[in-house]
């Protein structure tokens, strides 16, 4: 597809250039070195979902699955804290959810946008420490950066891990997690998971439930599925992407804001094969706004998987991206969109473009 056309100068007028400030930096001339203890430490909901709560979410009145959900996990959380189980008394609830069938964990099933990430931070602010929040790529990074054993003797301290994004492409990601989880699970560590389906699965969540359970296997008996009905977000589509920037423009956005990071966009993805995934919230620390000049379409399928973890590093901090180039909506070719790893890219499309809207405004 052609890239759409770069802003005209009336429309940069939008972006409020600051009086000009220290030298932006550059992303690649960072090499960050992460100890474990920092990394363990970093694994908690991402700021967005820094203050939730149950409380704060607000169930659809004609989807019960979701007050069910709520009424589940309070449920899981008391008795994390040393309670029956049982559920509080809300007379706002029209039924009685049974308690975890299994004594691990809970797996939250649904489409995006029906609030699964802010239940399962709900459920992480709930619970007492030591615990743990991650993505299922964080978690497999976290293993790759500390090894399988230490990963185990680290996490195997906590009461509580929950992962969110579930991923089902990649088999030995998920033989690995899955051997992980049922040592965590020996240990005594308390488990809730989240996923998403792929788009074109017909059924959506309900096989995704059943991927989940049957790829981890022996752990199966220890979750109990729930279901989280809402509106499928295949009908709402991805936005489209604001239009790219000139360079100079890019340019000088980096200038006047404190804390922009401003790089190339090959030198980038080249540098993000020489830093490991677990590094990459540590390659942003201190920066506020990203700058990229010539985004173009990314063509081998390991440089976007690691734009895929950058672009969840970059999105967990709200950072705006301002960029020349292509649009975020044209960066993985149509092949990419329609293999294995569909779910990932589409994530990334649409996390980019959320932060290239929060530059444009």
């Amino acid at each position: 597809m052609p890239a759409a056309a770069p802003h005209p100068d009336a429309a940069t007028e939008s972006i409020a250039t600051a009086a000009p400030s220290a030298a932006p930096t550059a992303l690649t001339d960072r090499r960050p070195v992460v100890p474990a203890e920092r990394l363990v430490a970093e694994m908690v909901p991402p700021p967005r979902f820094s203050d939730v709560s149950f409380g704060t979410y607000l169930p659809d009145p004609g989807q019960p699955s979701q007050h069910e959900a709520v009424q589940v996990l309070e449920q899981f959380a008391g008795g994390l804290n040393g309670g029956d189980g049982s559920a509080p008394r809300r007379s706002w609830f029209r039924r009685s959810a049974p308690a975890p069938a299994g004594p691990a964990g809970v797996y939250l099933d649904g489409g995006y946008g029906v609030g699964k990430t802010h239940l399962l931070a709900s459920l992480w602010h709930a619970a007492p420490g030591p615990k743990a929040f991650g993505t299922f790529v964080e978690l497999t990074n976290l293993v790759g950066a500390l090894g399988f054993q230490q990963a185990v003797t680290t996490l195997s301290g906590h009461k509580l891990l929950c992962i969110d994004e579930f991923e089902l492409d990649d088999p030995g990601d998920t033989v690995l997690v899955s051997t992980l989880l049922g040592r965590l699970v020996d240990n005594g560590v308390k488990l809730c998971a989240t996923s998403n389906t792929l788009p074109e699965k017909l059924g959506e969540g309900r096989f995704a439930a059943a991927d989940f359970l049957r790829e981890i296997q022996g752990l199966s008996a220890h979750f109990r599925p729930m279901r989280i009905d809402g509106q499928d977000y295949r009908h709402r589509g991805l936005p489209d992407a604001p239009p790219p920037y000139t360079d100079a423009r890019v340019e000088a956005v980096a200038a006047g804001t404190p804390g922009a990071s401003l790089d190339d966009f090959g030198a980038l993805l080249d540098h993000l094969s020489a830093v490991h995934p677990s590094r990459y919230g540590a390659l942003l620390d201190d920066v506020t706004a990203v700058c990229l000049r010539g985004v173009r379409q990314v063509d081998d399928q390991s440089t976007a998987l690691r734009l895929v973890v950058l672009a969840d590093r970059m999105y967990d901090r709200e950072l705006p991206i301002t960029a020349s180039g292509v649009p975020f909506d044209q960066v993985f070719p149509e092949e990419m969109l329609l293999g294995g790893y569909r779910k990932k890219y589409l994530r990334a499309i649409s996390r980019l473009v959320a932060l290239a809207r929060d530059s444009a405004r």
